[in-house]
Order: C-alpha cells, then sequence, then structure tokens
C-alpha cells in the first residue's frame, strides 16, 4: 500500500477546513480574530528538527543536545563534511513542498521553533563583548519560509525555541550546554534575546502573515535550585514574566501590530505569579503531553483565559497516538482553542511526515548510542548526506491516518476505507494493517491505545508496539521484506475492514495467521480455532451475506495471547 497517495487522495477531504482570512491577527478579549474581526481556530503544525535538532528525531535517545550531536558528527567526518551536512539539513528539511501540502491538509498556521544560532552567535563568541553579530543567512530562511506560508494564506508564527544560554534543564529543547550560564544566569543571554526579537520584529513588522511571536519556548527552570528541577513548584516565576516584559517592550518599539505570545514556566504551564495583562494584544501558551483529554486537563488555564481576559493557545503537543489527537483536538477546538502540534516530521511513525533513516544513518545511531562499531568517514559521510537528501518532502512517507485523527475525527467519529476497495467477482485480500480510518472503539479496539503517562505517573506506554506503518493503538510489525502486518492480536481487540460491495451476494471469509500458542478468532463471536504454529496459515472465518453498497466485516480476537494477521480473503461464493 503507497501512504503517499492514500494521503494526497485525502487533500480534498481536509482541504475544505482550512479557513484563511486576510489581515493582523489579533486580540480582542479572550479571542483571537482575524483582520475582518472573525475568530480563528489556529490550526498548526511545528517545524521541530528543521532549525534545532533534538536527538530523539534522529533515533539518538540520550544523545540529546544539537551541539552533542555535531561534536559526534566531527568527530567522526571532521568539521568541513560536518558542515556540509547541516547546510544540507537545512536546504531540505523544510521547502515550498512542504507547506504547500500543509495548506492542502488543512492546516492554517505553522510554527518555527528557532535556534537563537542560525540568526547571532553565542554571547560568548562575540568579537566584542556587548555587542550583537547577525547571520542573514539565517533571516532570509525565515523570509523564504514566511514567503511559502503567504502563498498558502498560512500564518507563521515564530518561536524562539532555543534561547541564548538555553531556557531550562529539559536540556534538548533548547539546545542547552549546562556548562556555560543559562539564559536565567546571565543577564548578557538576556539583553541579547531582547535585542533578538527587537531585529525580527523590525524586520516583520508589516508582515500581515506572520501570525504571532512566540516569545521564549517551554521556560523550564527553578530558580531556588539552579541547575536542578523545571520550575513546576515555583511560585513567582519574577525573572521569566520580567524578561518577557523586557521582550515586549523592545518589540512595541518597533511593532504595534503582532500578537506576542507569552509562556510560563513548567515547559510552559506555569503561570504562577503573572502580573497583570502588560500589552493589550498578547496570547497565553499552553503545552499539552501525555496526560488525559478532559476538562480537567485544561480546567487551570481555561480558568486563566477568563481571569486575565486574554486568549489561550495550545501551542505545542502531540508525541501520542491518532486517538490521543482526535480527543485532545475535540476537546481544545470545543472550548475556541486553537492548537499547534509537533513536529511535521521526523524519523518515527506518529506525524503527518516520517522521515526514512536509511541502515547508513543506523550505523552511526549503533555507534553513538554505544550499541555498534565506528563507522568509517566515508561510510558515515555518505550516510548522513542521504539522511538530509531524505528529509526532503519528496523523500518523506505521507500518514494519512494522522492527518485523519487530527481534521476528520474530531467532528466525525465514523469508520471509513483506508483505501477505496470493491467486492466483486474475484478475490480480494486485504492486508490486516489496512483496516478503516477511525477512532478507537470504531475502527479498532485495542487494549493499549495511548500514551497517558503524565496523568498515571508510570513509564511512558507504547500503543503501538512496532512503531511502524500506522499511528493506532493496532499492533504492527514488519515481515524481512518490509511489508506490515498485525501483530500482538490478544484476546477483546478487533479491526474493521471496509468495502464497496459491487452486487449483493455471499463471500467466504479467510484470514492468514498464525499463534505459536494457538487461539481463536473471528468476524463474529462464536469464531474458529488458530493452530499453534510458526508458520503463517489461511484460516476460514465463515460465510457471509453482505448486500451491494457500503459493508464491512470485523475481524475478532476471541481467545488469543500471541495471534498475528497478515490479511483477510474474500472469496465469492
Amino acid at each position: 500500500m503507497n501512504f503517499r497517495a492514500v494521503a494526497f487522495a485525502l487533500v480534498a477531504l481536509f482541504s475544505s477546513t482550512a479557513a484563511h482570512a486576510d489581515g493582523f491577527l489579533k486580540v480582542e478579549g479572550t479571542q483571537i480574530v482575524d483582520g475582518s474581526g472573525k475568530p480563528v481556530i489556529l490550526r498548526g503544525m511545528g517545524l521541530g528538527g528543521w532549525m534545532l535538532q533534538e536527538g530523539y528525531m534522529l533515533k539518538l535517545g540520550e544523545v540529546g543536545q544539537q551541539h552533542k550531536i555535531r561534536a559526534k558528527l566531527v568527530e567522526l567526518v571532521g568539521e568541513e563534511r560536518t558542515a556540509t551536512f547541516y547546510r544540507a539539513w537545512l536546504d531540505n528539511h523544510t521547502t515550498r513542498a512542504d507547506i504547500d501540502q500543509m495548506a492542502k491538509w488543512g492546516f492554517n498556521s505553522v510554527r518555527l521553533p528557532i535556534h537563537f544560532d542560525q540568526l547571532t552567535l553565542p554571547a560568548d563568541k562575540e568579537p566584542n563583548a556587548g555587542e550583537d553579530t547577525w547571520h542573514e543567512e539565517g533571516f532570509q530562511r525565515i523570509d523564504r519560509l514566511l514567503e511559502w506560508s503567504k502563498a498558502n494564506r498560512i500564518w507563521l508564527i515564530l518561536d524562539l525555541h532555543a534561547a541564548p544560554g538555553g531556557q531550562g534543564n529539559d536540556l534538548a529543547i533548547s539546545d542547552r550546554d549546562p556548562a556555560r550560564p543559562s539564559l536565567w544566569q546571565s543577564e548578557e543571554n538576556q539583553r541579547k534575546t531582547v535585542a533578538l526579537w527587537s531585529k525580527l520584529a523590525a524586520r516583520y513588522k508589516d508582515e500581515p502573515w506572520i501570525g504571532a511571536y512566540d516569545l521564549i519556548n517551554e521556560p523550564n527552570w527553578s530558580f531556588a535550585t539552579p541547575g536542578k528541577g523545571n520550575g513546576c513548584d515555583e511560585t513567582g516565576n519574577k525573572a521569566i514574566w520580567e524578561l518577557q516584559r523586557r521582550i515586549t517592550k523592545a518589540i512595541r518599539a518597533v511593532d504595534r501590530k503582532h500578537v506576542v505570545i507569552v509562556e510560563g514556566n513548567c515547559w510552559g504551564n506555569n503561570y504562577k505569579g503573572l502580573p497583570p495583562a502588560w500589552d493589550a494584544n498578547m496570547a497565553l501558551s499552553f503545552h499539552k503531553y501525555w496526560n488525559r483529554n478532559d476538562a480537567a486537563s485544561i480546567a487551570e488555564i481555561r480558568a486563566l483565559r477568563t481571569s486575565y481576559d486574554r486568549p489561550i493557545w495550545l501551542g505545542e503537543s502531540g508525541e501520542n497516538s491518532n486517538g490521543w489527537y482526535r480527543d485532545a483536538i475535540a476537546l481544545v477546538e470545543g472550548d475556541g482553542i486553537g492548537w499547534n502540534f509537533w513536529p511535521l516530521k521526523k524519523i518515527g511513525f506518529n506525524q503527518p511526515l516520517e522521515i526514512v533513516a536509511g541502515d547508513g544513518w543506523m550505523k552511526i545511531v549503533a555507534w553513538m548510542t554505544g550499541k555498534g562499531p565506528k563507522p568509517g568517514a566515508d561510510e558515515a559521510f555518505a550516510a548522513m548526506m542521504q539522511l538530509a537528501a531524505n528529509t526532503r518532502f519528496d523523500r518523506n512517507i505521507p500518514k494519512p491516518d494522522v492527518i485523519d485523527a487530527m481534521f476528520r475525527q474530531p467532528h466525525d467519529a465514523s469508520y471509513r476505507p483506508f483505501v477505496a476497495r470493491t467486492l466483486g467477482a474475484k478475490p480480494l485480500e486485504i492486508a490486516a494493517a489496512d483496516y478503516d480510518f477511525g477512532p478507537p472503539g470504531v475502527a479498532y479496539h485495542d487494549s493499549v491505545d495511548a500514551n497517558y503517562h503524565v496523568a498515571t505517573g508510570g513509564e511512558r506506554t507504547p500503543w503501538n508496539n512496532g512503531t511502524t506503518w500506522r499511528n493506532d493503538g493496532v499492533d504492527i510489525a514488519r515481515e524481512a521484506d518490509g511489508t506490515p502486518y498485525v501483530s500482538d492480536f490478544v484476546t477483546g481487540e478487533f479491526m474493521r475492514y471496509s468495502a464497496n460491495v459491487a452486487k449483493a451476494g455471499r463471500w467466504s471469509v479467510s484470514a492468514r495467521v498464525r499463534s505459536a500458542k494457538g487461539g481463536r478468532i473471528g468476524i463474529d463471536e462464536h469464531g474458529v480455532a488458530v493452530p499453534a504454529g510458526t508458520a503463517w496459515q489461511v484460516v476460514r472465518l465463515a460465510d457471509v451475506d453482505l448486500p451491494a453498497g457500503p459493508g464491512a466485516a470485523t475481524l475478532r480476537a476471541l481467545d488469543c495471547g500471541d495471534c498475528e494477521v497478515a490479511g483477510l480473503i474474500f472469496t465469492p461464493r
């Protein structure tokens, strides 16, 4: 099954959901409105990994910060080749094609996570202390992104994701080096941060398709214990509010038009000590990961919206299952709150676009993480450049299931065929992994369908144990040749398969299955035995009568501890 074909076939369905209007976004009471005064629900993705790499996006785990990744690459191939790789990465990762497709899917905004080093030197590397060297190339990259956004009538939100010195003890998100003063420990880092925002505001003050300035991403700093803690227990957060006020003042000296977005401590969620609103065109951001999608999960930020009389925006969320995405978006949109998920692409299966790592890059990963030998320089450089090329949109794997979960399912809980298929006069085999689009309990049921570890206090929970192909709770693995199949199909779970029935009739339904221990599956509550064995075998399940038109069959695990399914076979009788 070609995911790219499926994804693009959905364009017509989803593109009508985006609302675009001319004019600067602005704050009116607790709403963000467009130039005509119409309330806007922002629906967006963050371009994580482009200007700022995080180790997990590259399968590098604890090798988290970009500067550590870069240093290891220099160790492999030298400084010159590493610089060549990073230039290719920046050139390929995000292009006009990405933004064009975002608009077609239905997104009306995009959040750009900026690493300050793309735009200016670190404070301790400035040739003249207290002065700022500006990198015009970095600003021009933003200019081009803005051109692509304007062409697609998508608002571009600028996000300072890695501030000078780094803004927290979650090191990878801001590429922080704990051996150097953080943003909060250095007045010079704070001065440079203010100067950077002043420079950005002066450059983009007249651009209506710049949606907002997101001042500091996810501050996470415990002031009582510098270098430890993420600020969740802080009660005053005075330094965080003072710096964002300074930034706002500098922006307003050159730009009176754009919305400024403030973030609290504790990854954007601790608003204790927030002083009275210091700007009329100001919104508050919150971030939401791995908790429940119920009213209680947003009750505190909703109450702040009312008491503070400013809009709230879900500025970052994601890294979960389709079912979680669907529920989170339904929750916030139902309360008039816009959202921005994370990220658009990475090496992985649970975002709109997947970057193919390549075997060579995975050898580098094995070496960096202490699990394999050091590759040779030429081999490593070839793998690095292959990865950089694979970040391009035309080499990414689109994930139509993720897009369906974000745009259709929050408003339509029905199931839809994964691909258009027709039952007719010839046998039809449906791959087991190609079950219907739809939310948990409708298109499928799995014993684990999301990660709620923040709410439960437990370990991170994988929902698709194979972490491949699709992002639902259904567990999917791959054969040696890469063919996906359903694994870990256990008692109580089901998957639904839809097709158009060309003519009323009877079909014999069989399944290609295996189970080392044996089990029982069926398309009804009776089912048939699956003999124990490690080889795939075809098991006849039942005969079914189907009327002409849309039809569906549901495969159930009735008594399985380790059943696996490769496909369903419909044979006309």
